[in-house]
């Protein structure tokens, strides 16, 4: 092949590349508008986010639940949670779908489809070609197997309220006790103090 047979080729193999586009480049998930609602938590632009992200919004609802570990329901354009979730929770979660569900993982665009290969669900890239499986999350389980660690950050679930009426969470072996807080809330709490299978933690400031 000569020179001139070399550049023509290349020049036809970029040609054939899609550009990125100024949409591609302005890529942004909505600010989330999370408000409490008595003991539930609203995601008051749900369906715009799903829209932005363009995927089946079944999916994406099943996803943050899980990953939150509560119930909810979808209410026209809104998501209802249970429990109280502050809004960095809950933007976790959507950034961590997006990282795994939508965007490439080899050109960083969001041009991508969840398509299925024998059972498995795979990320395919419409803009490059890339395709890759989507990974199983172990997230909660190794919270429980390792245990706490004074000091570290945890989100917990409040199950009950003791008799001096300090919130009450299980999580594996443990019994956690967590000052100011209410059957139902879900909150962001530091250990403060570990007794055998006894935790004390208190809500981290907002």
């Amino acid at each position: 092949m000569t020179v001139d047979d070399y550049l023509a080729s290349l020049d036809r193999a970029l040609s054939k590349m899609p550009e990125k586009t100024e949409s591609d480049a302005r890529f942004v998930v909505p600010e989330l508008r999370v408000m409490p609602e008595g003991k539930t938590t609203v995601l008051e632009n749900f369906t715009s986010i799903v829209d932005t992200i363009n995927r089946d919004q079944t999916h994406f609802f099943k996803f943050l639940v899980r990953e939150l570990g509560t119930a909810g329901k979808i209410d026209g354009n809104r998501l209802i949670l249970q429990g109280r979730f502050a809004p960095k929770q809950i933007r976790a979660q959507v950034e961590a779908y997006v990282k795994e569900y939508v965007m490439c993982s080899e050109c960083g665009r969001p041009d991508t489809r969840l398509v299925k290969n024998e059972r498995v669900l795979m990320l395919k890239c419409d803009a490059c070609g890339a395709i890759r499986p989507i990974k199983k999350r172990f997230i909660k389980q190794q919270t429980v197997e390792q245990g706490f660690v004074e000091g570290s950050t945890y989100t917990i679930c409040i199950t009950a309220v003791g008799a001096k009426g300090d919130g009450i969470a299980k999580k594996g072996k443990y019994t956690i006790f967590v000052k100011g807080t209410k059957k139902g809330d879900v909150v962001e709490a530091v250990i403060k103090k570990i007794a055998g299978n006894l935790v004390f933690a208190n809500v981290v400031n907002k």
